[in-house]
């Protein structure tokens, strides 16, 4: 299983890197496509990922996106407005095959995934934001591997929460103030012609927060629909909604701190 996880992690970070990178629309294509996938993980959650309902939800996603990348925010909320009505429309027409849980799903998905996530290529396509969106990654993936660390090596006290038993508030600051630390050291490498070291080690510790909470957001909805993982698309890691959670979180967050700080 480890042998597993690495191999397939070791992928999963040359394709990210690879994207973040190159930027451009091959990005903005395959965050769609993730946000699809991770649309039909949370709907399967509640039996809804082959109804029709659940397609108006994947199609709404493609223009959402089309939306959000062409900054047609005035568009936005009618689209969805018009999303919400016709998915009720299903929901009259074929009572009672769905219940109310199932709908509100369906809507939650779009907000949750599709327009959260789309914040990775809203900061991709900044102002250097070739170098600003690896501040998503060090809030997500930085911030788990130093909370795992400290957690692992000097974690006693149990976070008083029973979504993650296994948790401890050690970890979680050492989560915090590695996020902090990373941030510190990647403006220290490549903003050294600016005073940009506060502002990163502050999104690092911003994120670090965030992250851990879109984390246990989603597995509370695992615990709340009985399932260990949403996939096993990513083997030794689970699905999308299973590696992708704290990034939905944290995306937007490094978006609107780096707007408010001007950077």
């Amino acid at each position: 299983m480890f042998r597993t996880r690495l191999i397939s992690g070791i992928v999963l970070m040359a394709v990210t890197t690879a994207l973040m990178v190159y930027g451009s629309y091959p990005l903005f294509w395959v965050i769609t496509g993730v946000s699809l996938i991770g649309l039909f993980e949370l709907y399967r959650t509640v039996g809804m990922e082959k109804t029709p309902p659940a397609a108006i939800g994947y199609l709404s996603s493609i223009v959402v996106d089309i939306l959000i990348l062409d900054n047609g925010y005035e568009y936005l909320l009618m689209w969805l407005t018009a999303t919400l009505m016709v998915m009720m429309a299903c929901y009259v027409i074929a009572f009672p095959k769905y219940n109310s849980e199932q709908m509100t799903m369906l809507l939650f998905g779009l907000l949750y995934v599709t327009v959260m996530l789309s914040f990775v290529f809203k900061v991709r396509f900044l102002a250097n934001g070739i170098l600003f969106v690896w501040l998503i990654f060090i809030g997500a993936w930085g911030s788990d591997t130093c909370a795992y660390c400290v957690g692992k090596l000097c974690g006693k006290h149990k976070l008083p929460s029973k979504l993650s038993p296994n948790k401890t508030v050690e970890g979680c600051v050492g989560g915090i103030a590695g996020a902090a630390l990373i941030g510190f050291l990647f403006a220290m490498a490549f903003f050294r012609d600016k005073d940009y070291w506060w502002q990163f080690a502050v999104i690092g510790c911003v994120s670090s927060v965030i992250s851990q909470i879109g984390d246990l957001t989603a597995s509370a909805i695992k615990r709340n629909h009985g399932i260990k993982d949403y996939s096993n698309l990513i083997p030794g890691h689970g699905g999308i909604l299973d590696r992708f959670d704290s990034i939905i979180f944290i995306a937007p967050v490094v978006y609107y701190l780096l707007t408010f700080m001007r950077l």
